[in-house]
């Protein structure tokens, strides 16, 4: 018989991977119980499943930290991001992200990163355009000022109008308008930085014929935010608008050659200088002058600002590279300009007015400066003297011996005046006493450039050697050498620590400050260097080979070249996003007048 098999028995139950069938009990599980739970779901997903779960859980992983860490801790972190376009995009990625961003504090820090000099008194940082209209419909958010003479501009400028009290009368528009913003700053900084060195517009060519070979040549040059004063050796004085770029008005009057300009910004605050007993600007002589140019020069004492005059007073201010200086609170800009004609004039830029004539001097007026915030003005002339003037009162202060040949040169710098001479020497003066308080010996040629920076004094002249000087030991502390030729420019800035000079050898070399040792030694033109001006960023130069260059500051390195080259160039200038080249192009004058601010600051 066959045998018949027994059944084979049912397999053995396995346990069931879920055991648990809520999240509820999932959830009141210990940890080690959990991590089981979850492994033994994983060993039973395909790959299909398993790349299901990671999309599921990566974004679940990810953190918004800068969200959940207090902002003071969240800007520390962005600090460190030194690319503004990085911060530009972090400020899209959430409401929280940009309110981050847009703190002022980061942005300044970005400031100091690119080495902006952010002011709080530029205005270019409250979001306002630069034109006169602009201000004078800012003014209309004005519902009570304190002062009706002082405007928008000017308050800006007031630090001592920063409290709430002194809001008060301002509507919230206003205030809003006028709040100085790093973020504002380095948008057009970082934006002008950009266009300095790839872009650009020219705004204006003038070519201006010229009736004999001598008679166009450029002098001197000013250069503000507001105007471009061009001295020539015509004895015409040419005025153009640094915003537009168009020719505003020429200035006559002088019978010879203007050698030297200097422009004072209107606004401003008054600083050191005679006071009544109101303490007011003391015009108890006020001069014989219309009443609309006593206006200009801030006389008329229905406009003389309502403050403390020692307020903002800064009295170790060095002179502006561009040939300005702020202003005492008048409501124009004053044109100083010296000539061959042994005279000062003093002009109103707005009308164009000759405001005065001032005689002293027995021969050339060479050079011409005026302090910042007092309408003080120092000229050195081929006489050997140095004089100083009230220009807003058209006086003559006092005269200042000491020199034995022809005054080349002058700087100042608070109430310090420092000269240099065709006699070798140097001297430095007291403006308000007239006294000599150091004689600078150590040149052995004349001296053709000078400049100072609170203590230190730079000088340069035909015997190639660059000497800087202890302003209050007079010592000599380092003597620079390097170029071979006349050293006929030179800017000296303690802010950033570097001296640049430039020489008739075509050399413009920088010199470090802290160990007076070369930092950079740039062959940059074929001839003589005509102008020389440089900041953090930017060192421009011009040349008797018709070259504009840009080099970095630090490196050195070339970044471009500026402008058509031409026959000659003689002067040029650079401010804030503007800058002025004139040049000998086709046996003419030509003025060229360039923008580098971005487009959505242009107006």
């Amino acid at each position: 018989m066959p045998i018949i098999s027994p059944p084979t028995p049912a397999p053995s139950p396995r346990p069931s991977p879920f055991p648990y069938s809520s999240s509820s009990e999932f959830s009141s599980l210990g940890p080690a119980s959990r991590k089981q739970y979850l492994i033994s779901i994983l060993h039973e997903c395909s790959p299909a499943e398993l790349r299901y779960i990671s999309q599921t859980i990566t974004p679940m992983l990810k953190r918004d930290v800068l969200t959940e860490l207090p902002a003071e801790l969240s800007l520390h972190i962005l600090s460190y991001v030194d690319d503004p376009r990085t911060l530009a995009r972090a400020s899209q990625v959430c409401k929280r992200w940009h309110d981050l961003v847009a703190d002022d504090w980061l942005w300044k820090v970005l400031c100091d990163t690119y080495s902006f000099r952010a002011d709080p008194e530029d205005r270019s940082g409250t979001g306002l355009f630069e034109d006169d209209e602009a201000w004078d419909e800012l003014d209309k958010f004005i519902s009570n000022p304190i002062d009706p003479w002082l405007t928008a501009r000017d308050r800006l400028k007031r630090p001592e109008l920063t409290s709430v009290s002194h809001w008060a009368p301002y509507s919230s528009e206003y205030i809003s308008r006028t709040q100085f913003s790093h973020q504002v700053y380095f948008r057009r900084a970082y934006g002008t930085m950009l266009n300095l060195r790839k872009g650009g517009n020219l705004l204006h060519t003038h070519r201006m014929p010229i009736p004999t070979p001598d008679s166009g040549v450029v002098t001197s040059v000013a250069l503000d935010t507001e105007w471009i004063v061009v001295g020539l050796a015509n004895s015409k004085i040419h005025l153009f608008s640094a915003i537009t770029g168009v020719h505003r008005r020429t200035l006559m009057g002088h019978e010879l050659g203007v050698w030297a300009v200097h422009l004072v910004c209107r606004g401003g605050y008054w600083g050191r200088g005679e006071m009544d007993e109101d303490g007011y600007p003391d015009d108890a002589d006020d001069p014989v002058v219309p009443a609309a140019l006593k206006t200009a020069l801030g006389i008329d004492r229905r406009r003389r600002m309502q403050y403390p005059p020692s307020v903002g007073s800064d009295s170790s201010k060095p002179s502006d590279i561009c040939c300005t200086s702020e202003g005492w609170g008048q409501p124009n800009s004053i044109i100083v300009s010296a000539s061959c004609d042994k005279t000062l004039r003093v002009w109103d830029a707005k009308s164009g007015h000759c405001v005065y004539v001032l005689r002293g001097h027995t021969a050339t007026v060479r050079c011409a400066r005026v302090l910042h915030n007092r309408p003080i003005a120092v000229t050195g002339s081929r006489d050997s003297t140095l004089r100083v003037w009230n220009i807003q009162k058209g006086i003559m202060l006092r005269v200042l011996h000491g020199h034995t040949a022809s005054v080349r040169c002058l700087d100042v710098c608070g109430n310090k005046v420092v000269s240099g001479s065709y006699d070798t020497t140097c001297r430095i003066w007291d403006v308000d006493t007239g006294e000599c308080i150091r004689v600078l010996r150590g040149h052995s040629h004349q001296i053709y450039s000078i400049a100072i920076d609170g203590n230190l004094v730079a000088s340069g002249g035909m015997d190639t050697v660059v000497r800087v000087w202890d302003a209050t030991t007079g010592n000599c502390i380092a003597q620079l050498t390097g170029h071979t030729a006349l050293v006929c420019q030179l800017q000296l800035s303690t802010t950033t620590s570097l001296l640049a000079t430039g020489g008739s050898d075509g050399r413009v070399i920088t010199f470090s400050l802290r160990s007076f040792t070369a930092l950079q030694r740039l062959a940059a033109h074929d001839s003589s260097v005509t102008s020389l001006q440089f900041d953090a960023n930017f060192l421009i130069t011009g040349g008797n080979d018709g070259r504009v260059r840009v080099f970095e500051t630090q490196t050195g390195n070339w970044v471009r070249d500026l402008s058509e080259r031409s026959e000659s160039v003689w002067k040029v200038l650079y401010k804030k996003g503007v800058c002025a080249v004139m040049c000998k192009r086709a046996g003419k004058t030509v003025v060229e007048i360039w923008t580098f601010k971005p487009k959505e600051t242009m107006n």
